[in-house]
């Protein structure tokens, strides 16, 4: 027999659809206000394979959480590369060759999804964030953009906070 469905699942319901552009992360040492682009958390699960005769059967291995992509715009002041550079410090100092404690350059981030008024409506808390890469640009006398910062950061896990 064919299913009736209630009209609340049939009739349009108006909502508000959080937009990419809204969107505000907080790094200790670096200014929000440059930070242009930031990848949200994403994780992978691996798969285990329990063996049982001729069958297989699967259950949940190891969670692992994906690094991340952020951008920033290198100001003149105040100076990406150079709070970019104060964090890579804490972790390794070229001119003595000297990598800092855990403790030291590792950070946790907050990054805050915005609503149309400036209202805080969701937040990710990334936990154990450090610098894997820094990519400080390239120059180029036929271009007009601005000069950016990649960096690749990695984290031991993202908590959801709302």
């Amino acid at each position: 027999m064919a299913e009736i469905l209630e009209y609340d699942k049939i009739f349009y319901n108006n909502f508000e659809p959080k937009l990419t552009h809204r969107f505000i992360m907080e790094v200790a040492g670096i200014e929000s206000f440059l930070i242009k682009t930031a990848d949200r958390p994403s994780l992978e699960s691996n798969k285990v394979t329990l063996d049982h005769i001729n069958v297989q059967r699967y259950i949940k291995g190891k969670t692992n959480w994906s690094d991340i992509t952020i951008t920033l715009y290198d100001a003149i002041v105040p100076s990406g590369a150079q709070q970019v550079m104060n964090w890579v410090r804490l972790s390794h100092e070229s001119i003595t060759g000297r990598d800092g404690y855990a403790d030291m350059y590792k950070k946790d981030l907050d990054f805050f999804s915005l609503g149309p008024v400036g209202d805080k409506i969701e937040q990710w808390k990334l936990k154990g964030a450090f610098i894997l890469n820094a990519n400080f640009g390239n120059m180029d006398w036929s271009s007009d953009d601005p000069l950016s910062i990649e960096l690749t950061l990695s984290y031991d896990y993202a908590i959801l906070e709302y």
